[in-house]
């Protein structure tokens, strides 16, 4: 689990970063949070997450695309929220979950940073 807890402790380092989880897609559990605030829940936002990342998978499936899921980014008025499938062997069916403050955030560097997140995450 130490892995889990370095890789959300980089992924506050993101400028804008304001809370991270990372979560099994296919129970909606977070393995691990950090960040958020009393009026938001990191692991409630990271579990209803986990549903958009299903249908994104089963629109995938649908219309038979091959590719795979970089990314998937909601755009609010004042942040935006990541979620980024791992691809490494030990973390398939887990995402990253990432909120960031809009005002504060590069969302290019963010998406940047948090690929190599990803890529380096063992568990």
């Amino acid at each position: 689990m130490a892995a889990v807890e370095v890789a959300l402790k980089e992924a506050l380092q993101i400028a804008g970063a304001t809370a991270a989880a990372v979560v099994d897609h296919t129970s909606g559990m977070a393995l691990a949070t950090a960040g958020g605030t009393r009026d938001f829940d990191v692991a409630v936002a990271a579990a209803a997450n986990t549903d958009l990342l299903r249908a994104k998978l089963r629109a995938k499936e649908m219309l038979g695309l091959s590719d795979g899921i970089e990314d998937i980014l909601v755009t609010l008025d004042t942040q935006y929220h990541l979620i980024r499938p791992v691809t490494g062997r030990t973390g398939r069916g887990l995402f990253i979950y990432l909120v960031l403050n809009k005002q504060t955030a590069n969302l290019a560097m963010a998406r940047h940073r948090l690929r190599l997140i990803e890529q380096a995450m063992e568990l």
